[in-house]
């Protein structure tokens, strides 16, 4: 990392790309790495799962769905900590939940077990998301902001594809049923605990130490034993005023951000936890007479073909497209791609189109809002509130994604694939609206956007 003569912030703001940022990247999408797998691979194990215990329909759907539950609770409790307290006292203790929980649901030995398990790795999964996402915002430039938080997001992808592939590789190698989904869930504990040591040696925030608790010196210090250089620069003791929740939540400026982070994060998760996890269950809708693992097989060619590419393109087209651009631009051929499978007639018993046009969904919401309610909600708050801000955003659109994938399956039987997804689509337009209650964050530094006062003292440290 180069550094200059100007202040910290400057420093941090203005630095161009290097290896520091790189590391950073990998620390904190690990986890989400984690977090894909764990929670889409419940849908490849839930048809096996139901061929071992029977489950009912209800039972079914709060299997798929607990994870989402817990994973509400765990944004909202570990994103205010992470404010309280610091965000590396709780960076490593939400993968370690995550590895505990993963490996425990693997020796289940009934679906009340299961349940547990799952709603523990759950709250490590939520708890991951606020503190990731504002730790890399926050060591990051303001010109590739969006790129180097959606880097974190879109390891995402590979959770996405390793699911599939996992899932089809032990089908393939004749491992009976029984076996074969502890084993699905129960390889999400590796990636987990292996991450745990790389982040407890990630230094805190960097913008945390100097303006939250007026530690300039020592943020720069930190900062520069994890970038590995040291260079002159003068460091001037700083500090924001604390903001408490309750001022938080009734500032007209951040409560507008909340609904608009919160509310387009929430309807976006319904549609899109609502029909990857019960992507197997709806192919098999559209061909039933394919097997367990044609079906699978399908699910990930859409994620590979349609989605994966979505993250990258994402990823590199934010930071000049701009972030809350790209929101609106996903959310209109999303519930574009929806509406054309609820409104064509026969298109949802015909398996190639209906891949298409499904596929096609998924490659705008990658490009578009599941990368991008991720970035914006790490960005848009004041530093004494962002974990906090990105959990609440978070722990509601996990909400949403409990809902999705609970409800999914009596959606289906009710209206079938076409209706469900025509409601989907109403969420699209619901989430383009909420959308425009956002300001536009590319090319900007996080005080400015947030309007952060950072009151200098007059005495300067030099390094």
């Amino acid at each position: 990392m180069d550094t200059d003569k100007s202040g910290l912030l400057d420093t941090l703001n203005d630095s161009p790309l290097s290896l520091f940022h790189l590391r950073a990247v990998v620390t904190a999408g690990m986890g989400f790495f984690t977090d894909a797998y764990d929670l889409f691979i419940i849908g490849a194990a839930l048809v096996l799962i139901k061929a071992q215990f029977s489950p009912s329909k209800e039972m079914l759907g709060l299997l798929g769905s607990t994870a989402l539950i817990a994973a509400f609770v765990g944004a909202f409790v570990f994103g205010r900590l992470a404010d309280m307290l610091g965000r590396k006292k709780i960076y490593g203790l939400e993968a370690a939940i995550m590895g505990v929980g993963a490996l425990a649901s693997a020796f289940s030995p009934n679906m009340i077990w299961l349940l547990v398990f799952r709603f523990i790795m759950g709250l490590g999964i939520g708890g991951d998301y606020p503190v990731s996402a504002v730790i890399m915002s926050e060591y990051s430039n303001k010109q590739d902001r969006g790129k180097l938080v959606g880097l974190v997001f879109s390891m995402q992808a590979l959770g996405l594809v390793a699911g599939p592939v996992v899932a089809l590789t032990l089908l393939g190698s004749d491992i009976p049923h029984n076996i074969a989904w502890r084993l699905m869930l129960g390889l999400g504990a590796i990636p987990a605990l292996t991450v745990v040591m790389l982040r407890r040696r990630m230094p805190e925030s960097p913008r945390y130490t100097a303006l939250v608790r007026g530690q300039a010196r020592e943020a720069y210090d930190n900062l520069s034993r994890f970038a590995g250089t040291r260079a002159p620069v003068t460091v001037q003791d700083q500090h924001v005023t604390r903001l408490g929740f309750w001022e938080f939540i009734t500032n007209r400026k951040y409560l507008l951000t909340l609904i608009g982070t919160a509310g387009t994060w929430f309807v976006f998760d319904y549609a899109y936890y609502g029909n990857s996890i019960s992507m197997p269950l709806v192919l098999k809708t559209v061909a039933p007479h394919a097997s367990d693992l044609t079906s699978m097989a399908w699910s990930l060619i859409v994620f590979v073909v349609a989605a994966v590419p979505g993250y990258f393109l994402a990823v590199s087209k934010m930071d000049k497209i701009g972030h809350k651009r790209l929101q609106l631009i996903g959310f209109v051929f999303m519930g574009l791609a929806f509406g054309v499978i609820g409104l064509v007639p026969h298109l949802t018993h015909m398996i190639i189109p209906f891949l298409l046009v499904f596929g096609a969904s998924y490659f705008f919401a990658e490009f578009g809002p599941n990368t991008t309610t991720f970035v914006l909600s790490s960005e848009l708050y004041p530093v004494s509130m962002r974990t906090t801000g990105h959990g609440i955003s978070a722990g509601i659109a996990k909400f949403g994604a409990f809902l999705g994938v609970f409800i999914f399956p009596t959606l289906t039987s009710a209206f079938g694939i076409k209706g469900t997804l025509l409601i989907t689509f109403v969420f699209a337009v619901a989430g383009f609206f909420l959308t425009l209650l956002l300001p536009e964050p590319k090319g900007r530094s996080l005080e400015s956007i947030s309007d952060d006062t950072i009151p200098f003292t007059s005495r300067a440290v030099n390094s």
